[in-house]
């Protein structure tokens, strides 16, 4: 009851007139970002994070949720019209709902996305009320030694999960840790890696300039490479007879899409995981489980639902241990754990305490956030079909300088702008030589934090080394830090041992 309580309380702040309308701006907003090929929710919410300064911190988080939701909607709607995922997220998707389009389906295919996008998300904010105070509670019971080893347990797993190369991801997230001790040592004050001696370096590389730079600058870079030519979009009509007959073939799908609505959840709540490979996990549990598994990639609606499921609902599950432990579940929320900290907000169990509010305010607000994007992409679909018909030096022109205006208006110095720069020509670079980014940005935002606490257990045991093993839930999360760096070593090994042992043909 108590939850209850404090969700109707949430209401009230997120159904204020100023909520509704960035919900819906922000929904909206999201659904083109996610169907712009090359754009996504990452590039979205960093590219609109410097203009949150001018509204309240829950409208802006609000703001940004509702983009990261609306951008997992929108994201579809390119796999299915163009064949091009317009995130990674959507991947998945591409493999029947573009078959499902060229056979004169596409406003099927376009209304399964939205539907089954619906139901995972409404299941997955329902498991998120249901979790998130239990997860805050337990979280309470953290110190310095625990802090630590959970985000070493939240870089360990992009080593063992992440499913990059191993190597690769090893480097840059010891570039990230490098880039977050620029500036003033915590404890002594003195400088460290001022470079050149710039005195702009003196207050550390902000998160929103490397995102900006990375995601915004070096994405564009990368797909105006790769984009020589426009691709063709598949015209889609919907008429109100098709909506229904959609509607109709869906229930038929209400064990799909539940499955994957709880996979994406618990999939999206590892930090090295997120929605795209919950959506894949989800497509091939769909396909194994179906009668028909043959029809799959040629254009099976289920094709098109169980992605869709799972991708909604690891979004929201991926934003549950980021207010609970003030660990990102995905790269997207990895910058908005950064704007929180930018707004005077400490992600973490203390949140739910001296900030309630603020907390289901947020919460409250992904149910309103998902009934709009529902409502929202089943109208503007005509719109949509449109808006992929504009040219892309447009898109990228307005993207830059979206990008140049947004690292610009927070602390108003050219020294964030020219890093902007540096970090756009480094994306495009490490994208080019298929180096992570994600990582990188995550290193940025909780290497504070891992140096903060890794410092304050070892001065409050006088440098006893032992502290991090010897209390129980730190010593499980070092325990499983361990086991997921050697997970590829295993996997390795595991593989050679059934080579070996096959028999020859």
């Amino acid at each position: 009851m108590e939850i209850l309580a404090l969700l109707a309380e949430g209401f009230a702040t997120s159904l204020s007139p100023l909520n509704i309308m960035i919900v819906l701006i922000g929904v909206t907003a999201g659904l083109f970002i996610g169907a712009m090929p090359g754009l996504g929710s990452v590039n979205g919410v960093a590219i609109v994070l410097p203009l949150t300064f001018i509204v309240p911190p829950s409208s802006a988080i609000i703001l940004l949720a509702a983009i990261y939701y609306g951008a997992m909607y929108g994201g579809a709607v390119s796999s299915i019209l163009l064949g091009i995922p317009g995130a990674s997220t959507a991947v998945a998707t591409t493999f029947d709902g573009r078959p499902m389009a060229q056979k004169g389906e596409a406003g099927l295919a376009l209304i399964a996305a939205a539907v089954a996008s619906f139901v995972g998300g409404t299941i997955s904010v329902i498991l998120f009320t249901i979790f998130a105070v239990p997860l805050a509670d337990l979280a309470l019971a953290f110190g310095p030694a625990e802090e630590f080893a959970l985000v070493l347990m939240a870089f360990t797993t992009f080593v063992g999960l992440g499913g990059d190369d191993i190597f690769k991801t090893i480097v840059m997230i010891s570039l990230g840790l490098v880039l977050s001790t620029v500036g003033l040592d915590l404890i002594s004050g003195q400088p460290r890696l001022i470079f050149f001696d710039m005195p702009g370096f003196y207050s550390g590389i902000s998160f929103l300039v490397l995102a900006i730079g990375v995601y915004g600058v070096g994405e564009v870079l990368y797909t105006i490479e790769t984009s020589r030519t426009s691709p063709a979009v598949t015209p889609a009509r919907l008429s109100f007879a098709e909506l229904r007959a959609g509607l109709v073939r869906m229930n038929r799908l209400w064990r799909t899409m539940s499955f994957g609505s709880v996979l994406g959840f618990f999939v999206g709540m590892l930090p090295a995981a997120g929605a795209t490979p919950a959506a894949l996990m989800s497509y091939g549990m769909a396909k194994s489980m179906s009668k028909k598994p043959e029809t799959f990639g040629r254009g099976n609606i289920e094709g098109v639902a169980a992605p869709e499921t799972a991708n909604n609902a690891a979004s929201t599950g991926s934003l549950l241990p980021m207010l609970t432990l003030g660990i990102p579940g995905s790269p997207t929320t990895a910058l908005l754990l950064g704007g929180m900290v930018m707004w005077g907000l400490v992600p973490g169990p203390m949140l739910f305490i001296e900030s309630p509010d603020f907390v289901w305010g947020l919460i409250s607000s992904l149910y309103t956030a998902n009934l709009a994007a529902v409502l929202i992409n089943i109208a503007l679909i005509p719109i949509f079909v449109w808006a992929l018909r504009m040219p892309f030096s447009v898109l990228c022109a307005m993207v830059l300088v979206l990008c140049i205006v947004g690292g610009f208006a927070p602390s108003q110095k050219m020294h964030d702008v020219w890093l902007i720069a540096v970090f756009g020509i480094a994306g495009y670079v490490l994208r080019k030589a298929d180096y992570p980014l994600a990582p990188l940005v995550l290193a940025l935002v909780l290497g504070p934090l891992m140096e903060k606490s890794f410092r304050q257990a070892l001065i409050g045991e006088q440098g006893n080394i032992l502290v991090f093993v010897e209390r129980p839930l730190s010593a499980l999360f070092v325990a499983l830090s361990v086991l997921f760096f050697l997970l590829p070593i295993i996997k390795m090994v595991a593989r050679r041992r059934s080579k070996s042992t096959a028999p020859a043909e």
